[in-house]
């Protein structure tokens, strides 16, 4: 089956990692038009976003997308890219799993937990305003419909992918309404899925119990930004955000991308890891239905970091993009 999807390439070594896992799924046999498609405009639109109209327009028409790292300004400049992609195309789920990969030396070995993330609202609203010099205001929105539809999507996660158990992070504690609001509405969703079973902790219990034991944890739900802490936070228990995967996920459309930086030190040096793209690519073919290739894909990536001998930098080996790239197609099994 042939497949229409968008691919934003990103900034800095975006371009190198793209190209690298094209090259790998056209060796895999995966048949994939990509409308090639830039995301950031160098002005900003009515709404003051910078996000290209025909980025948008490119992804609602083809409904999946493939995303390379886009920067984002701090404190001051162009708002992110990122978030207002998630946003427009109310890509209301983000899916971060982290796995330990074979051969990649990290503090932990047997973490494999999902982190699954509200993606719309919450401090990332980005609705700020100065109340008077010196005193800045930032408004935490959450609401009960977003709420309960990521509580659905978790749930119906855990049961489509074999899981157990779900823990829901929040700080009820201290903000009784807004995550009182959040985890209210995901204990109505709870009893409906009544195999899963249902816990919650707070956020910095959480975070330190994933530092101390993070074997226990199968999934988390989370609001968005201890859910974007958090799902870097496990990362770095395997080896980084240059290891690891993510979707971002809608009713409408799906988009698939690393989260790592643009790391402009090394872009155009042929020195980046595609290894993160890599494995949102194979999150996307299993989206896509095409789940052998995906296995495939997955066995090779494994098989090439197990040995070591082809692997990049940042994870410990010497080779470049093009050498692992060729690593990993080797590595394929025939279809």
């Amino acid at each position: 089956m042939r497949h229409k999807v968008t691919l934003i390439p990103g900034e800095g070594i975006g371009p190198e990692v793209a190209a690298a896992v094209r090259a790998i799924l056209e060796a895999a046999g995966v048949q994939i038009d990509w409308e090639e498609v830039e995301a950031r405009s160098d002005k900003a639109s009515a709404t003051g976003q910078f996000v290209t109209e025909g980025a948008v327009e490119s992804v609602r028409r083809n409904r999946v997308a493939l995303k390379g790292p886009m920067g984002t300004a701090i404190a001051g400049g162009a708002p992110s890219i990122n978030v207002a992609l998630r946003k427009t195309l109310d890509l209301y789920a983000n899916v971060r799993p982290v796995k330990n990969l074979p051969g990649v030396k990290s503090r932990f070995e047997n973490v494999d937990v999902v982190l699954i993330r509200e993606n719309t609202e919450d401090l990332y609203s980005g609705l700020e305003h100065e109340v008077v010099p010196g005193v800045v205001e930032s408004l935490k929105i959450i609401t009960e419909k977003a709420s309960t539809q990521i509580a659905h999507f978790a749930f119906k996660y855990a049961k489509r992918e074999g899981r157990k158990k779900i823990h829901a992070i929040h700080k009820a504690n201290i903000m009784k309404l807004s995550d009182g609001l959040f985890l209210k509405s995901i204990r109505n969703v709870a009893p409906q899925y009544s195999d899963i079973e249902y816990k919650e902790l707070i956020v910095d219990n959480a975070c330190m119990q994933m530092v101390l034991n993070p074997q226990q944890f199968d999934m988390l739900l989370l609001p968005n930004l201890y859910g974007d802490v958090m799902s870097d936070l496990a990362a770095g228990l395997v080896g980084g955000l240059g290891v690891v995967g993510s979707a971002n996920v809608g009713n409408e459309a799906a988009m698939f991308e690393a989260v790592h930086g643009t790391a402009p030190d090394i872009a155009g040096k042929g020195l980046a890891n595609p290894t993160a793209l890599l494995l949102s690519s194979i999150m996307m073919l299993d989206h896509l239905g095409e789940r052998s290739a995906a296995r495939r894909i997955e066995s090779a990536l494994e098989k090439v970091h197990r040995e070591g001998k082809h692997v990049t930098q940042d994870v410990g080996g010497t080779a470049g993009t093009a050498e692992f790239t060729q690593a990993v197609i080797g590595s394929l099994r025939p279809s």
